[in-house]
């Protein structure tokens, strides 16, 4: 099986269509079988996107975005100031 991405709004799209398959009584291996997925996969996505509308994941996925690169931002500052304060030190 290759390997692709799906878009929040059609994971949100195929877990809809999933809830459906479960309620009429199919077993997850048969659900996820059905959506081209793995069990895993299936599974990974109910808990990080169940509940959620497509507007939700969208928002989500920008946080996620903007929160890795403040996170890089806070790192280089880091680095930044402990190379200014062995300068200082005249630990060159």
């Amino acid at each position: 099986m290759r390997a692709r991405r799906h878009s929040p709004e059609q994971i949100i799209r195929k877990l809809r269509e999933a809830e459906v398959m479960l309620g009429e009584g199919k077993t997850t291996a048969e659900v996820a079988r059905a959506l081209e997925v793995s069990e895993n996969t299936f599974h990974r996505w109910r808990n990080q996107y169940g509940g959620m509308k497509a507007s939700d994941a969208k928002r989500l996925k920008e946080l996620e975005v903007e929160n890795r690169r403040l996170k890089q931002i806070v790192a280089d500052k880091e680095l930044e100031v402990t190379a200014l304060k062995e300068l200082a030190e005249g630990k060159w």
